[in-house]
């Protein structure tokens, strides 16, 4: 908490000063209703059996121009849910202050960084830790405090990030359904080694453009965003899957090269402290058919591999070895509407799912989302087992502001 507080110590006598001078205010954001609609009875006695779970949520974004040079950010967002209360939370997913100069830039504060480029997982976005109360895809991030220079110079950019306080996976509840069974419990998390949550953690990306290729290489020291689980006991005495937390170095390489209607993409990533050490990858193409029978509309057909080496001793992937088929229509509509579907399928086990995703525009300040997640054939040992009976369908409303 010491290096927290150095850090917002930074941050507050750096922007604060220069707050109190005119600049422009932007205040934009969202509120939004989710409903998501399961098919099946929970697979667990302690879930919620309902097959309609409501939520609510609400995103306000304000940025501060304090002048040509300096900008504030700040961006939280909470969600209430009807049936989970690990999912009645509030989270800041920026606040940070930034400024640019001439070759360089600087955040301080919290902030999140993505990156990656292929469709079906990120095996290189190692930033920002998983909000999986949001959503079990991976996408849903919390705020990292941290510090981050950037250095954009004729030989490509570099980004030097220093972190001074790690941020715990969050898990559904006990009522929650799209969680393992047992249950991941949060508050009996373990830190092993030299891991702590004060832990400094440091990283660094190269990324530049050579001819048609997007090269991205990154490093990771610090405590590895993917907790390993193991069973145990709570404090309750009940059987729960407890989050052990650990130190890691990850090496990563992401490229993207786009020939004509085909797009190429890579991502690999060679890791130590998760058990032995070992690699993954994820790679594949996407190929675009424009103006299909003059209709304005544009398929796009995917296909990617994912691969990932790491042994009984790292955290559970679900990702591991599997074939994933898709594809993605941009209908370049007034509306802006698109859907991408998809589906990954585990060559050796047969292990299947199935996504979809499709949002539009309904007025100049209302769009609507819709979302849907199936599985089939998944095994007991399988990771995701526990969400075996969470087929289901999410409405998304959202009136932007």
């Amino acid at each position: 908490m010491k290096r927290l507080a150095l850090l917002f110590s930074v941050f507050a006598a750096t922007a604060t000063p220069a707050a109190v001078s005119a600049g422009d205010v932007d205040f934009t954001g969202f509120i939004g209703t989710e409903l998501r609609i399961f098919q099946h009875d929970a697979a667990d006695s302690m879930q919620n059996d309902g097959r309609l779970a409501p939520s609510m949520t609400i995103q306000p974004e304000i940025r501060y121009d304090i002048s040509a040079d300096d900008r504030l950010t700040i961006i939280p967002f909470a969600r209430w849910d009807r049936r989970d209360s690990e999912r009645r939370h509030v989270d800041l997913r920026e606040f940070n202050w930034s400024r640019i100069g001439d070759g360089w830039d600087v955040r301080v504060g919290l902030d999140k960084v993505f990156w990656g480029v292929t469709e079906s997982h990120h095996l290189v976005d190692v930033i920002n830790q998983t909000d999986l109360v949001e959503a079990m895809d991976g996408e849903d991030k919390l705020g990292q405090p941290m510090v981050n220079l950037g250095l954009q110079r004729d030989w490509g950019n570099l980004n030097l990030f220093v972190m001074p306080w790690f941020r715990e996976r969050t898990f559904p509840g006990a009522k929650g359904r799209l969680r393992s069974v047992p249950l991941v419990d949060a508050d009996e998390a373990v830190y092993v080694g030299n891991a702590d949550q004060n832990h400094l953690d440091m990283a660094l990306r190269y990324s530049t453009v050579v001819g048609d290729w997007d090269i991205g290489l990154s490093h990771f020291h610090g405590v590895g965003r993917e907790p390993a689980l193991v069973s145990g006991t709570n404090a309750a005495g009940e059987t729960v899957f407890i989050p052990h937390y650990q130190v890691i170095d990850q090496t990563g390489l992401d490229l993207q090269t786009t020939k004509g209607a085909w797009l190429w993409k890579l991502e690999t990533i060679v890791r130590s402290g998760d058990g032995s050490r070992f690699a993954a990858f994820v790679g594949g193409i996407e190929y675009t058919f424009y103006d299909v029978a003059e209709t304005g509309v544009d398929l796009g057909l995917i296909a990617e591999y994912q691969y990932d080496g790491r042994d009984a001793g790292a955290p559970p992937v679900i990702q591991d070895n599997d074939i994933v088929l898709g594809f993605r229509l941009a209908f370049n509509d007034t509306d802006d509407s698109s859907l991408l579907a998809g589906v990954a399928i585990d060559h050796e086990t047969g292990a299947r799912w199935m996504t979809l995703e499709a949002e539009t525009r309904l007025t100049d300040v209302w769009n609507l989302e819709l979302e849907a997640m199936a599985n089939g054939n998944l095994g007991a040992g399988e990771p995701g087992y526990g969400t075996r009976q969470d087929d289901h369908l999410a409405l998304n409303l959202k009136r932007y502001f």
